[in-house]
Protein backbone atom coordinates (compact mmCIF):
# COMPACT_ATOMS: atom_id res chain seq x y z
CA UNK A 1 0.00 0.00 0.00
CA UNK A 2 0.88 3.62 -0.87
CA UNK A 3 -0.06 6.76 0.96
CA UNK A 4 0.77 9.86 -0.16
CA UNK A 5 4.48 9.50 -0.66
CA UNK A 6 4.68 6.66 1.95
CA UNK A 7 5.32 3.22 1.09
CA UNK A 8 4.51 0.08 3.03
CA UNK A 9 6.95 -2.85 3.77
CA UNK A 10 4.92 -5.35 1.90
CA UNK A 11 4.70 -3.49 -1.23
CA UNK A 12 8.52 -2.79 -1.42
CA UNK A 13 9.32 -6.66 -0.74
CA UNK A 14 6.82 -6.72 -3.87
CA UNK A 15 9.14 -4.67 -5.79
CA UNK A 16 12.38 -5.84 -5.20
CA UNK A 17 15.06 -6.60 -7.71
CA UNK A 18 12.86 -3.66 -10.07
CA UNK A 19 15.68 -2.58 -12.51
CA UNK A 20 14.00 0.81 -12.28
CA UNK A 21 13.69 0.82 -8.34
CA UNK A 22 16.39 2.56 -6.09
CA UNK A 23 16.26 1.99 -2.52
CA UNK A 24 18.74 4.43 -0.30
CA UNK A 25 19.85 3.79 2.86
CA UNK A 26 20.76 7.09 5.01
CA UNK A 27 21.57 4.71 7.86
CA UNK A 28 24.98 5.41 7.42
CA UNK A 29 28.05 2.94 6.31
CA UNK A 30 27.86 1.34 9.70
CA UNK A 31 24.46 0.20 9.56
CA UNK A 32 24.84 -0.52 6.32
CA UNK A 33 26.37 -3.66 7.07
CA UNK A 34 23.14 -5.20 6.99
CA UNK A 35 20.59 -3.79 4.71
CA UNK A 36 17.42 -4.22 2.50
CA UNK A 37 18.50 -5.92 -0.49
CA UNK A 38 19.28 -3.77 -3.38
CA UNK A 39 19.68 -0.71 -1.57
CA UNK A 40 22.61 1.35 -1.82
CA UNK A 41 24.51 3.71 1.20
CA UNK A 42 24.42 7.10 0.83
CA UNK A 43 23.62 10.19 3.31
CA UNK A 44 22.63 13.60 3.90
CA UNK A 45 26.31 14.60 4.73
CA UNK A 46 27.18 13.70 1.16
CA UNK A 47 25.58 16.74 -0.52
CA UNK A 48 26.62 19.30 2.16
CA UNK A 49 28.22 23.11 0.69
CA UNK A 50 32.28 21.90 1.58
CA UNK A 51 33.08 25.24 2.19
CA UNK A 52 30.10 26.41 4.90
CA UNK A 53 30.21 26.00 8.26
CA UNK A 54 26.33 25.61 8.35
CA UNK A 55 26.52 21.89 7.72
CA UNK A 56 22.69 21.92 6.32
CA UNK A 57 23.43 23.76 3.31
CA UNK A 58 23.48 22.01 -0.08
CA UNK A 59 26.21 22.19 -2.14
CA UNK A 60 26.07 24.97 -4.66
CA UNK A 61 27.96 22.95 -7.18
CA UNK A 62 24.59 20.96 -8.66
CA UNK A 63 26.95 19.16 -10.74
CA UNK A 64 28.63 17.39 -7.90
CA UNK A 65 25.32 16.49 -6.48
CA UNK A 66 24.14 15.24 -9.73
CA UNK A 67 27.35 12.78 -9.89
CA UNK A 68 26.56 11.33 -6.92
CA UNK A 69 22.82 10.38 -7.13
CA UNK A 70 23.93 9.34 -10.83
CA UNK A 71 26.50 6.84 -8.64
CA UNK A 72 23.28 5.69 -6.99
CA UNK A 73 21.67 4.44 -10.10
CA UNK A 74 19.10 7.80 -9.67
CA UNK A 75 17.49 8.74 -13.11
CA UNK A 76 15.00 10.89 -13.44
CA UNK A 77 12.01 8.14 -14.25
CA UNK A 78 13.49 5.81 -11.52
CA UNK A 79 11.33 4.95 -8.35
CA UNK A 80 13.38 5.84 -4.86
CA UNK A 81 12.39 4.65 -1.77
CA UNK A 82 14.75 5.97 1.19
CA UNK A 83 14.34 4.64 4.84
CA UNK A 84 16.36 4.64 7.97
CA UNK A 85 16.15 3.70 11.43
CA UNK A 86 13.65 6.47 12.35
CA UNK A 87 14.28 5.93 16.47
CA UNK A 88 17.84 6.18 15.85
CA UNK A 89 18.30 9.54 13.54
CA UNK A 90 16.89 13.37 13.49
CA UNK A 91 14.85 12.78 10.33
CA UNK A 92 17.38 11.24 8.09
CA UNK A 93 15.13 10.15 5.73
CA UNK A 94 13.28 12.95 5.31
CA UNK A 95 16.02 15.22 4.52
CA UNK A 96 16.61 12.58 1.90
CA UNK A 97 13.00 13.22 0.41
CA UNK A 98 13.11 16.60 0.43
CA UNK A 99 16.27 17.38 -1.37
CA UNK A 100 15.44 15.06 -3.91
CA UNK A 101 12.04 16.65 -4.09
CA UNK A 102 14.36 19.88 -4.23
CA UNK A 103 15.78 18.90 -7.25
CA UNK A 104 13.03 18.04 -9.04
CA UNK A 105 12.72 14.42 -8.55
CA UNK A 106 8.82 13.32 -8.67
CA UNK A 107 9.02 9.64 -7.58
CA UNK A 108 10.39 9.47 -4.36
CA UNK A 109 8.56 7.49 -1.43
CA UNK A 110 9.69 7.21 2.22
CA UNK A 111 9.09 3.29 3.85
CA UNK A 112 6.52 3.89 6.33
CA UNK A 113 8.52 1.52 9.78
CA UNK A 114 11.71 2.08 7.69
CA UNK A 115 14.32 -0.71 8.74
CA UNK A 116 12.34 -0.69 12.56
CA UNK A 117 9.16 -2.20 11.09
CA UNK A 118 11.23 -4.55 8.12
CA UNK A 119 13.14 -6.46 10.52
CA UNK A 120 10.15 -6.52 13.03
CA UNK A 121 8.65 -8.87 9.84
CA UNK A 122 11.24 -10.69 9.87
CA UNK A 123 11.77 -9.55 5.88
CA UNK A 124 15.56 -10.55 3.65
CA UNK A 125 18.59 -8.31 4.07
CA UNK A 126 21.79 -8.70 2.60
CA UNK A 127 25.45 -7.74 4.08
CA UNK A 128 27.72 -7.33 0.78
CA UNK A 129 27.37 -3.66 -0.61
CA UNK A 130 25.31 -2.53 -3.67
CA UNK A 131 26.57 -1.01 -6.73
CA UNK A 132 23.98 0.06 -9.49
CA UNK A 133 23.93 1.22 -13.38
CA UNK A 134 25.00 4.13 -13.39
CA UNK A 135 21.29 6.80 -13.87
CA UNK A 136 21.25 9.52 -15.56
CA UNK A 137 19.64 11.70 -13.39
CA UNK A 138 19.23 15.42 -14.11
CA UNK A 139 18.42 18.54 -11.24
CA UNK A 140 15.35 20.81 -12.22
CA UNK A 141 15.13 22.90 -8.98
CA UNK A 142 12.22 24.08 -7.34
CA UNK A 143 12.79 27.26 -5.66
CA UNK A 144 9.39 27.52 -3.77
CA UNK A 145 10.56 24.37 -1.53
CA UNK A 146 13.31 26.03 0.10
CA UNK A 147 14.34 29.40 1.93
CA UNK A 148 17.57 31.13 2.77
CA UNK A 149 19.02 32.97 5.38
CA UNK A 150 18.19 36.62 3.44
CA UNK A 151 14.60 35.66 3.05
CA UNK A 152 14.18 34.52 6.52
CA UNK A 153 15.68 37.77 7.97
CA UNK A 154 13.86 39.93 5.64
CA UNK A 155 10.52 38.38 6.81
CA UNK A 156 10.56 38.53 9.88
CA UNK A 157 11.16 42.16 10.49
CA UNK A 158 7.52 42.70 9.55
CA UNK A 159 4.42 41.05 10.29
CA UNK A 160 3.77 37.87 8.24
CA UNK A 161 0.15 36.33 9.34
CA UNK A 162 0.11 34.70 5.84
CA UNK A 163 3.01 32.88 6.97
CA UNK A 164 4.04 30.92 9.93
CA UNK A 165 7.59 29.67 10.95
CA UNK A 166 8.07 26.69 13.05
CA UNK A 167 10.99 25.50 14.86
CA UNK A 168 11.39 21.87 14.78
CA UNK A 169 13.55 21.52 17.65
CA UNK A 170 13.28 20.05 20.96
CA UNK A 171 11.56 22.41 23.46
CA UNK A 172 14.79 22.93 25.12
CA UNK A 173 16.70 24.15 21.93
CA UNK A 174 14.00 26.18 21.27
CA UNK A 175 13.40 28.00 24.48
CA UNK A 176 17.05 28.40 24.88
CA UNK A 177 19.08 25.79 26.30
CA UNK A 178 23.20 25.77 25.48
CA UNK A 179 24.23 23.81 22.90
CA UNK A 180 27.99 22.53 22.57
CA UNK A 181 29.41 24.24 19.17
CA UNK A 182 26.36 26.76 18.66
CA UNK A 183 27.15 30.50 19.49
CA UNK A 184 23.58 31.25 20.59
CA UNK A 185 20.96 29.89 22.04
CA UNK A 186 17.10 30.63 21.43
CA UNK A 187 14.90 30.38 18.27
CA UNK A 188 14.06 33.00 15.37
CA UNK A 189 11.59 35.70 16.37
CA UNK A 190 7.86 34.66 15.42
CA UNK A 191 8.20 30.87 15.11
CA UNK A 192 6.31 28.06 17.05
CA UNK A 193 8.04 24.96 18.69
CA UNK A 194 6.29 22.14 17.26
CA UNK A 195 9.44 19.07 17.89
CA UNK A 196 10.10 16.83 15.01
CA UNK A 197 9.54 13.25 16.76
CA UNK A 198 5.81 13.80 17.52
CA UNK A 199 4.57 12.02 14.89
CA UNK A 200 5.57 8.06 14.93
CA UNK A 201 3.95 5.48 16.45
CA UNK A 202 5.06 2.47 18.66
CA UNK A 203 6.42 0.22 15.40
CA UNK A 204 7.56 3.71 13.88
CA UNK A 205 5.01 4.07 11.13
CA UNK A 206 3.94 7.79 10.65
CA UNK A 207 0.70 8.43 12.19
CA UNK A 208 -2.66 8.67 10.74
CA UNK A 209 -3.23 12.03 9.29
CA UNK A 210 -5.87 13.20 11.71
CA UNK A 211 -3.98 12.86 14.23
CA UNK A 212 -0.69 14.71 12.71
CA UNK A 213 -3.59 17.32 11.52
CA UNK A 214 -4.71 17.72 14.84
CA UNK A 215 -1.12 18.42 16.32
CA UNK A 216 -1.27 21.49 13.99
CA UNK A 217 -4.96 23.20 14.32
CA UNK A 218 -3.65 22.86 18.07
CA UNK A 219 -1.07 25.36 16.90
CA UNK A 220 -3.19 27.67 14.41
CA UNK A 221 -2.07 26.61 11.40
CA UNK A 222 -4.21 26.50 8.02
CA UNK A 223 -3.80 25.38 4.87
CA UNK A 224 -3.55 28.57 3.28
CA UNK A 225 -0.40 29.61 5.18
CA UNK A 226 2.83 29.66 3.90
CA UNK A 227 4.70 27.47 6.35
CA UNK A 228 8.90 27.38 7.05
CA UNK A 229 10.41 24.99 8.85
CA UNK A 230 13.67 24.92 10.45
CA UNK A 231 16.01 23.05 13.14
CA UNK A 232 19.72 22.88 13.88
CA UNK A 233 21.19 21.49 11.02
CA UNK A 234 18.26 20.93 8.39
CA UNK A 235 17.25 17.64 9.23
CA UNK A 236 14.45 17.49 11.56
CA UNK A 237 12.93 20.64 9.51
CA UNK A 238 13.31 18.82 6.58
CA UNK A 239 11.40 15.36 8.26
CA UNK A 240 8.45 18.33 9.61
CA UNK A 241 8.24 19.63 6.01
CA UNK A 242 7.49 15.62 5.12
CA UNK A 243 4.95 15.06 7.64
CA UNK A 244 3.64 18.81 6.77
CA UNK A 245 3.05 17.36 2.99
CA UNK A 246 1.51 14.51 4.67
CA UNK A 247 -1.83 15.52 6.09
CA UNK A 248 -2.37 18.21 3.17
CA UNK A 249 -0.49 21.26 3.70
CA UNK A 250 0.83 22.12 0.46
CA UNK A 251 2.80 25.02 0.66
CA UNK A 252 5.71 24.11 3.06
CA UNK A 253 9.25 25.81 2.56
CA UNK A 254 12.57 24.09 4.40
CA UNK A 255 15.19 26.74 5.43
CA UNK A 256 18.31 23.81 5.04
CA UNK A 257 21.10 26.30 6.92
CA UNK A 258 18.55 26.30 9.68
CA UNK A 259 19.94 27.02 13.34
CA UNK A 260 23.29 26.21 12.34
CA UNK A 261 23.82 29.06 10.11
CA UNK A 262 21.30 31.45 11.73
CA UNK A 263 23.49 31.18 15.21
CA UNK A 264 26.44 31.93 13.32
CA UNK A 265 25.26 35.45 11.78
CA UNK A 266 24.89 38.00 14.51
CA UNK A 267 22.88 40.55 12.65
CA UNK A 268 20.06 37.82 12.54
CA UNK A 269 17.80 38.51 15.90
CA UNK A 270 16.88 35.77 17.99
CA UNK A 271 14.58 35.52 21.10
CA UNK A 272 14.93 32.78 24.29
CA UNK A 273 12.17 32.25 26.33
CA UNK A 274 13.36 31.86 29.91
CA UNK A 275 10.61 30.65 31.60
CA UNK A 276 9.69 27.89 29.63
CA UNK A 277 13.73 27.14 29.80
CA UNK A 278 13.16 27.06 33.48
CA UNK A 279 9.90 24.77 33.32
CA UNK A 280 11.45 22.01 30.53
CA UNK A 281 14.81 21.69 32.62
CA UNK A 282 14.25 23.05 36.09
CA UNK A 283 17.05 25.94 35.58
CA UNK A 284 16.97 29.55 34.64
CA UNK A 285 19.49 31.21 32.36
CA UNK A 286 22.72 31.56 33.15
CA UNK A 287 23.04 35.41 34.12
CA UNK A 288 27.10 36.91 33.04
CA UNK A 289 29.31 37.38 35.70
Amino acid sequence: MVRDFLIDTETLAQNLGRDDLVIIDVRGRAAYSSHIPGAVCSTWHEYSDPEAVAKGLLNPDLGAIERRLQSLGISNDSDVVIYSNPFDNWGDEGRMFWMLQYLGHSRVWILDGGWVKWIQEHRPYQHDPVTKPRGTFRAAPRPELIVEKHELKKLIKRPHPDTVIIDARSVEEYAGKEVEGIPRAGHIPTAINIPWNRFLNKDATVKDVTTIRAVFEEHGIREDQEIITYCLGGLRAAWLYCVLRLAGYRKVRTYPGSWWEWSRDFAAPTEKDVKLLYKVTGQAEAKPS
